[in-house]
């Protein structure tokens, strides 16, 4: 595991202090793999919407084509 150093103002550190009872390493180093995981989670997600949305245009250009195709049939042009 790594260590890092974190800064906070000396009222902070004073309320900090008054509550001894909390593990604020433990605390400070679980919000930071949460909000990490939500990131990642994001991330992933975006991901995954970019490819939906690619194929989302790959199919209404296949309708649009589709529908043209079947319109100039109709109109014996091909």
């Amino acid at each position: 595991m790594v260590s890092i150093t974190v800064s906070v103002p000396v009222h902070t550190k004073e309320l900090m202090n008054k509550f001894s009872e909390i593990n604020w390493s433990g605390f400070v180093r679980k919000c930071i793999e949460q909000k990490a995981d939500q990131l990642s989670w994001k991330d992933d997600m975006l991901k995954r919407l970019k490819k939906e949305e690619e194929f989302s245009e790959w199919a209404v250009e296949t309708l649009k084509i589709s529908r043209k195709g079947r319109l100039l049939k109709k109109k014996g042009l091909i």
